[in-house]
Protein backbone atom coordinates (compact mmCIF):
# COMPACT_ATOMS: atom_id res chain seq x y z
CA UNK A 1 0.00 0.00 0.00
CA UNK A 2 1.44 3.30 -0.81
CA UNK A 3 1.62 6.36 1.64
CA UNK A 4 -0.75 8.21 -0.02
CA UNK A 5 -3.33 5.35 0.52
CA UNK A 6 -2.11 5.17 4.36
CA UNK A 7 -2.64 8.83 4.67
CA UNK A 8 -6.38 8.63 3.18
CA UNK A 9 -6.95 5.57 5.51
CA UNK A 10 -6.09 7.38 8.45
CA UNK A 11 -7.01 10.69 8.05
CA UNK A 12 -10.55 9.37 7.31
CA UNK A 13 -10.85 6.95 10.36
CA UNK A 14 -8.82 8.93 12.73
CA UNK A 15 -6.38 12.21 12.08
CA UNK A 16 -9.19 14.22 10.16
CA UNK A 17 -12.45 12.41 10.79
CA UNK A 18 -15.37 14.33 9.83
CA UNK A 19 -17.55 13.92 13.01
CA UNK A 20 -14.77 14.32 15.06
CA UNK A 21 -12.10 17.01 13.74
CA UNK A 22 -13.89 18.50 10.86
CA UNK A 23 -17.24 18.47 12.93
CA UNK A 24 -18.99 18.47 9.81
CA UNK A 25 -22.40 16.44 9.24
CA UNK A 26 -23.44 16.93 13.23
CA UNK A 27 -27.03 17.43 12.19
CA UNK A 28 -28.07 14.27 11.53
CA UNK A 29 -25.65 12.72 13.65
CA UNK A 30 -27.34 14.51 16.34
CA UNK A 31 -30.64 13.37 15.34
CA UNK A 32 -30.61 9.76 14.43
CA UNK A 33 -27.93 8.56 16.49
CA UNK A 34 -30.04 7.19 19.25
CA UNK A 35 -29.97 3.75 18.40
CA UNK A 36 -26.52 1.55 16.25
CA UNK A 37 -29.51 0.68 13.86
CA UNK A 38 -30.64 4.30 12.99
CA UNK A 39 -26.89 5.06 12.87
CA UNK A 40 -25.85 2.39 10.70
CA UNK A 41 -28.45 2.84 8.31
CA UNK A 42 -27.63 6.38 8.03
CA UNK A 43 -23.88 5.69 7.92
CA UNK A 44 -24.34 3.10 5.46
CA UNK A 45 -26.04 6.04 3.01
CA UNK A 46 -23.29 8.47 4.06
CA UNK A 47 -20.80 6.15 2.98
CA UNK A 48 -22.78 4.81 -0.58
CA UNK A 49 -23.25 9.03 -1.34
CA UNK A 50 -19.21 10.07 -0.40
CA UNK A 51 -17.89 7.00 -3.04
CA UNK A 52 -19.95 7.49 -5.31
CA UNK A 53 -19.85 11.26 -5.48
CA UNK A 54 -16.57 11.50 -5.39
CA UNK A 55 -15.98 9.40 -7.88
CA UNK A 56 -17.79 11.14 -10.46
CA UNK A 57 -16.46 14.50 -9.37
CA UNK A 58 -13.19 13.47 -10.03
CA UNK A 59 -14.06 11.27 -12.77
CA UNK A 60 -15.52 14.92 -14.38
CA UNK A 61 -13.02 16.90 -12.73
CA UNK A 62 -11.26 18.13 -15.93
CA UNK A 63 -14.74 19.01 -17.13
CA UNK A 64 -16.31 21.35 -14.79
CA UNK A 65 -15.06 24.80 -14.93
CA UNK A 66 -14.53 26.30 -11.65
CA UNK A 67 -17.43 28.66 -11.70
CA UNK A 68 -19.80 25.97 -11.55
CA UNK A 69 -17.89 23.36 -10.04
CA UNK A 70 -20.67 23.59 -6.49
CA UNK A 71 -23.54 23.81 -8.47
CA UNK A 72 -22.15 20.45 -10.19
CA UNK A 73 -21.10 19.09 -7.63
CA UNK A 74 -24.26 19.98 -5.88
CA UNK A 75 -26.27 18.16 -8.44
CA UNK A 76 -24.40 15.42 -8.67
CA UNK A 77 -24.56 14.63 -4.83
CA UNK A 78 -28.67 14.83 -5.61
CA UNK A 79 -28.49 12.38 -8.02
CA UNK A 80 -26.73 9.72 -5.93
CA UNK A 81 -29.26 10.68 -2.87
CA UNK A 82 -32.46 10.29 -4.59
CA UNK A 83 -31.14 6.73 -5.90
CA UNK A 84 -30.29 5.91 -2.24
CA UNK A 85 -33.17 7.63 -0.82
CA UNK A 86 -35.93 5.42 -3.33
CA UNK A 87 -33.75 2.41 -2.65
CA UNK A 88 -34.37 2.44 0.80
CA UNK A 89 -37.59 3.19 0.78
CA UNK A 90 -38.31 0.30 -1.58
CA UNK A 91 -36.23 -2.14 0.34
CA UNK A 92 -36.06 -0.83 3.83
CA UNK A 93 -39.25 1.36 3.98
CA UNK A 94 -39.77 1.23 7.96
CA UNK A 95 -36.05 2.20 8.48
CA UNK A 96 -36.56 4.78 5.50
CA UNK A 97 -39.95 6.41 7.54
CA UNK A 98 -37.49 6.34 10.48
CA UNK A 99 -34.78 8.27 9.18
CA UNK A 100 -37.17 10.30 7.24
CA UNK A 101 -36.10 13.63 6.38
CA UNK A 102 -32.40 12.93 7.40
CA UNK A 103 -31.80 10.79 4.18
CA UNK A 104 -33.07 13.76 1.87
CA UNK A 105 -30.52 15.97 3.81
CA UNK A 106 -27.72 14.18 2.74
CA UNK A 107 -27.53 16.47 0.11
CA UNK A 108 -26.81 19.49 2.05
CA UNK A 109 -24.04 17.46 4.15
CA UNK A 110 -20.83 19.91 4.43
CA UNK A 111 -18.88 16.47 4.98
CA UNK A 112 -19.83 15.13 1.27
CA UNK A 113 -19.34 18.43 -0.58
CA UNK A 114 -16.54 19.07 1.58
CA UNK A 115 -14.28 16.11 0.40
CA UNK A 116 -15.57 17.00 -3.43
CA UNK A 117 -14.46 20.03 -3.61
CA UNK A 118 -11.46 19.28 -1.16
CA UNK A 119 -10.13 16.33 -2.22
CA UNK A 120 -12.15 14.88 -5.29
CA UNK A 121 -11.96 17.61 -7.65
CA UNK A 122 -8.12 17.57 -7.26
CA UNK A 123 -7.05 13.96 -7.47
CA UNK A 124 -7.51 10.74 -9.60
CA UNK A 125 -10.45 8.58 -9.85
CA UNK A 126 -8.75 5.96 -7.36
CA UNK A 127 -7.69 8.33 -4.23
CA UNK A 128 -10.98 10.29 -4.54
CA UNK A 129 -12.69 6.90 -4.31
CA UNK A 130 -10.72 5.66 -0.99
CA UNK A 131 -10.84 9.02 0.27
CA UNK A 132 -14.43 8.53 0.37
CA UNK A 133 -14.99 5.10 1.92
CA UNK A 134 -12.59 6.22 4.48
CA UNK A 135 -14.27 9.28 5.28
CA UNK A 136 -17.63 7.18 5.54
CA UNK A 137 -16.47 4.80 7.49
CA UNK A 138 -15.13 7.26 9.84
CA UNK A 139 -18.47 8.83 9.70
CA UNK A 140 -20.42 5.67 10.61
CA UNK A 141 -18.08 4.17 13.12
CA UNK A 142 -19.18 7.50 15.14
CA UNK A 143 -22.59 7.34 14.22
CA UNK A 144 -22.73 3.57 15.94
CA UNK A 145 -20.76 4.15 18.66
CA UNK A 146 -22.63 7.02 19.54
CA UNK A 147 -25.80 5.27 18.76
CA UNK A 148 -24.63 2.47 20.96
CA UNK A 149 -23.93 4.72 23.85
CA UNK A 150 -27.28 6.23 23.93
CA UNK A 151 -29.33 3.28 22.93
CA UNK A 152 -27.63 1.31 26.29
CA UNK A 153 -28.02 4.71 28.54
CA UNK A 154 -31.52 5.26 27.84
CA UNK A 155 -32.95 2.25 27.39
CA UNK A 156 -30.57 -0.34 28.68
CA UNK A 157 -30.45 -2.40 25.23
CA UNK A 158 -28.14 -3.04 21.94
CA UNK A 159 -29.12 -3.79 18.48
CA UNK A 160 -32.99 -3.09 19.16
CA UNK A 161 -34.95 -3.05 15.96
CA UNK A 162 -32.28 -4.73 13.67
CA UNK A 163 -35.17 -6.39 11.60
CA UNK A 164 -35.63 -2.99 10.14
CA UNK A 165 -32.19 -3.73 8.14
CA UNK A 166 -31.56 -7.03 8.35
CA UNK A 167 -35.28 -8.64 7.86
CA UNK A 168 -37.24 -10.74 10.65
CA UNK A 169 -35.00 -12.97 11.81
CA UNK A 170 -33.24 -10.38 13.07
CA UNK A 171 -35.37 -9.77 15.77
CA UNK A 172 -33.25 -11.98 18.47
CA UNK A 173 -30.33 -9.77 17.61
CA UNK A 174 -31.27 -7.69 20.47
CA UNK A 175 -28.93 -7.49 23.21
CA UNK A 176 -30.88 -6.93 26.94
CA UNK A 177 -27.77 -5.34 28.73
CA UNK A 178 -29.60 -3.89 31.77
CA UNK A 179 -32.60 -6.22 32.92
CA UNK A 180 -35.78 -4.21 34.12
CA UNK A 181 -34.29 -1.11 32.98
CA UNK A 182 -36.35 2.16 32.91
CA UNK A 183 -34.65 3.89 30.98
CA UNK A 184 -32.64 7.50 30.80
CA UNK A 185 -34.83 9.98 28.45
CA UNK A 186 -32.34 12.75 27.98
CA UNK A 187 -29.70 10.09 26.49
CA UNK A 188 -32.02 9.80 23.54
CA UNK A 189 -33.01 13.47 23.34
CA UNK A 190 -30.54 15.89 21.14
CA UNK A 191 -28.76 16.71 24.45
CA UNK A 192 -27.69 13.26 24.97
CA UNK A 193 -25.98 13.35 21.63
CA UNK A 194 -24.60 16.63 22.28
CA UNK A 195 -23.07 15.21 25.57
CA UNK A 196 -22.08 11.58 24.19
CA UNK A 197 -20.45 13.31 20.97
CA UNK A 198 -18.48 15.64 23.32
CA UNK A 199 -17.32 12.80 25.38
CA UNK A 200 -16.39 11.30 22.18
CA UNK A 201 -14.41 14.19 21.14
CA UNK A 202 -12.47 14.82 24.63
CA UNK A 203 -11.09 11.02 24.10
CA UNK A 204 -9.46 11.56 21.28
CA UNK A 205 -7.76 14.30 22.31
CA UNK A 206 -6.78 13.24 25.34
CA UNK A 207 -5.56 9.66 23.10
CA UNK A 208 -3.94 12.23 20.57
CA UNK A 209 -2.00 14.07 23.71
CA UNK A 210 -1.04 10.75 25.20
CA UNK A 211 0.30 9.67 21.78
CA UNK A 212 2.41 13.01 21.36
CA UNK A 213 3.25 13.31 24.30
CA UNK A 214 5.28 9.51 24.14
CA UNK A 215 6.71 10.80 20.39
CA UNK A 216 8.63 13.76 22.00
CA UNK A 217 9.46 11.43 25.24
CA UNK A 218 10.57 8.72 22.76
CA UNK A 219 12.67 11.83 20.51
CA UNK A 220 13.99 13.94 23.28
CA UNK A 221 16.63 10.70 24.65
CA UNK A 222 17.77 10.20 21.05
CA UNK A 223 18.18 14.24 20.29
CA UNK A 224 20.15 14.34 24.22
CA UNK A 225 22.53 11.37 23.24
CA UNK A 226 24.31 13.02 20.81
CA UNK A 227 27.69 14.87 21.25
CA UNK A 228 27.50 18.13 21.25
CA UNK A 229 29.40 19.51 18.06
CA UNK A 230 26.44 17.08 16.56
CA UNK A 231 23.30 19.25 18.14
Amino acid sequence: MTEQYQTIIRDGLWKNNPALVQLLGLCPLLAVSNTVINGLGLGLATILTLVASNGLVSLFRNHIPDEARLPVFVMIIASIVTVIELSMSAWFHELYLILGIFIPLIVTNCAITGRAEAFAARNPVGPSIIDGLMMGIGFTAILVLLGAMREVIGQGTLFSEAHLMFGENARYFTVIVIDDYRGFLMALLPPGAFIGLGLIVALKNVIDAKHAANVVTQVSPVNSAQPEGQK
